[in-house]
């Protein structure tokens, strides 16, 4: 059974079984609640409420090769022995699981929890950064972790170029500011707070990107798989806006125009090593965000390491949809939105499906706009592709 929380990295900063989500992200995961049907296996029963998710997948059914079936809260005493995998673990989704009657030995224990809530802390990332470069000196990014408000400022005040500070605990893209000039009062609450409840602050200078990508891994009992790149487009605040939905080949291609292709495979080949090594113990999806950095007018480097995500992730749903759904010929994107307005959500669905309408063509999308959530005049939160063919202008 899979079940889409994406309020577990705010609950696993809390870490409190009682732990109850902001409204907005309460209203993301009601909205995206069937996002699980385009990376669950065929035929895994997706944990969803209410009559609009299930008419939405049988529509689905009509157009897809879809075999997924929708459970309830209110019915998972009936399927009690089945393994569950969230988006992430965290001990409030754990409770709500056991309470609503999924069995207790299906479930993670609580020195689990910690564990994970110990891997997931960006000071990993903060290491293997480090580490990295001093394996390969053409890696570019620097990252540190300062655990008293003095340090932290010290370093600050010294340095010569813009700083992102980051929340130990947080999502990717989220608990992050961006210093300018000079660091403001207020912003030195904020770390003070940060540092009083998560025990410190990760700092980097703001680099010049000029692609984001990831290189996703899956961890099992038989070993760390890497699953395939992500090459995912962010906000100038660094949150998630969407996915660039091709084959790894292409996606390979494109970042080679900037560093040449060797440098990924070795890259990929010491992760599988570091990652096993940093996170023994953990079994499930995990991502490793990266970018590419201009240095010079015509000089590139890679900073290998900005994030690593401990759980499921967006670039691991685009991946997983261009595989199963979109044709040999086309490309697209995939994409999340929020729309702040009751009818919005619909009326640019309406619009959308005009002017970009559906070409599917034996259960693969060839072109045109899909969502995959449904849709309706009090969305908020929706996602959906665009699909074209490879001859076709870009959308």
């Amino acid at each position: 059974m899979y079940l889409f929380n994406p309020d577990h990295d705010l609950a696993l900063a809390n870490f409190k079984s009682n732990f109850t989500s902001p409204a907005s992200a309460r209203k993301l995961r009601s909205d995206l609640a069937m996002l699980p049907v385009w990376y669950a296996p065929d035929e895994a029963l997706i944990i969803a409420e209410g009559e609009p998710n299930s008419t939405f997948l049988e529509a689905l059914k009509r157009k897809l090769p879809i075999n997924n079936q929708l459970v309830s809260f209110s019915q998972l005493k009936s399927f009690s022995e089945l393994e569950v995998k969230p988006w992430g673990w965290n001990p409030a989704i754990r409770r709500q699981l056991f309470e609503s009657g999924v069995s207790e030995h299906q479930l993670p224990l609580l020195s689990d929890l910690d564990l994970i809530r110990a891997y997931s802390s960006r000071q990993n990332a903060v290491r293997l950064l480090t580490e990295l470069k001093e394996s390969n000196f053409s890696f570019c990014g620097e990252s540190y972790f300062h655990s008293h408000i003095d340090d932290l400022l010290a370093y600050v005040y010294a340095s010569k170029q813009d700083q992102v500070l980051k929340m130990p605990y947080s999502g990717s893209g989220k608990g992050i500011i961006w210093i300018k000039d000079e660091i403001t009062d207020k912003q030195i609450d904020w770390c003070k707070r940060v540092i009083d409840k998560q025990g410190g602050i990760v700092v980097e200078p703001v680099l010049r990107k000029a692609q984001d990508f990831a290189m996703e891994f899956e961890m099992t009992d038989s070993g760390i798989q890497f699953i395939g790149f992500s090459l995912f487009q962010s906000a100038p605040s660094g949150a998630y806006t969407g996915n660039i939905l091709l084959s790894d080949a292409a996606i390979e291609k494109k970042l080679s125009t900037f560093i040449r292709i060797d440098f990924f495979n070795e890259l990929k080949s010491t992760l599988n090593a570091k990652l096993s090594a940093y996170f023994p113990h953990y079994r499930g999806y995990l991502g490793v965000d990266m970018m590419v950095c201009q240095t010079t007018a015509a000089t590139y480097q890679l900073q290998p390491c900005i994030e690593i995500n401990l759980r499921m992730n967006m670039g691991i749903v685009a991946h997983r949809f261009y595989e199963r759904f979109v044709h040999v010929n086309s490309s697209g994107r995939y994409a999340i939105n929020f729309f702040k307005h009751e009818g919005e959500a619909k009326s640019y669905e309406q619009k959308m499906q005009s002017v970009y309408p559906t070409i599917i063509e034996n259960g693969k999308i060839k072109s045109g706009y899909f969502a995959l959530t449904p849709v309706n005049d009090q969305t908020s939160y929706a996602a959906y592709v665009f699909i074209k063919e490879n001859h076709e202008a870009s959308v």
